[in-house]
């Protein structure tokens, strides 16, 4: 219950902004995996999804995703790979994957909210917000907003 207040209120919050999910590529690397991986990558569902921290160098602003596997699972058992970035290559410029917080709701599926910071060109600093994902392992449907900053 307190995750799907804690989605409902984030929903409701403004602005809300979509961030990019897609397929995984250069992005998801195993050379990108954060160190110590134990504690940059961790699992849900009983080690059916897990969430890896990676760290793509450039652009420096903005070179830390986030890759999920998770089901549903393909036709030879594989789960399906996706990379969650703040706009296409460009990811976040810091993540505090620690700091990650994790609900389940029947209704939404597993729910993550984790802080991040994103560049803000017009100032060139830094700004703090939430990224929220939410996975659906039925049907395969991931979402993520920034939602809340500090």
């Amino acid at each position: 219950m307190k995750g799907l207040a804690a989605l409902t209120a984030l929903v409701l919050a403004a602005p809300l902004s979509a961030q990019a999910v897609s397929d995984c590529d250069w992005r998801a690397s195993a050379l990108a995996l954060v160190e110590p991986w134990e504690d940059n990558s961790r699992t849900f569902s009983n080690g059916q999804t897990r969430l890896a921290l990676t760290d793509t160098i450039e652009p420096a602003a903005g070179a830390f995703h986030i890759v999920i596997l998770s089901p549903p699972y393909d036709e030879l058992g594989g789960r399906q790979c996706k990379v969650v970035s703040l706009d296409g290559s460009i990811g976040f410029s810091g993540v505090e994957f620690g700091a990650m917080n994790a609900n389940y709701d029947p209704s939404v599926g597993l729910i993550f909210d984790l802080p991040v910071q994103v560049f803000d060109a017009p100032s060139g600093g830094f700004v703090s917000n939430w990224l929220n994902l939410a996975v659906n392992q039925a049907t395969g449907q991931i979402d993520a907003w920034l939602g809340g900053g500090d």
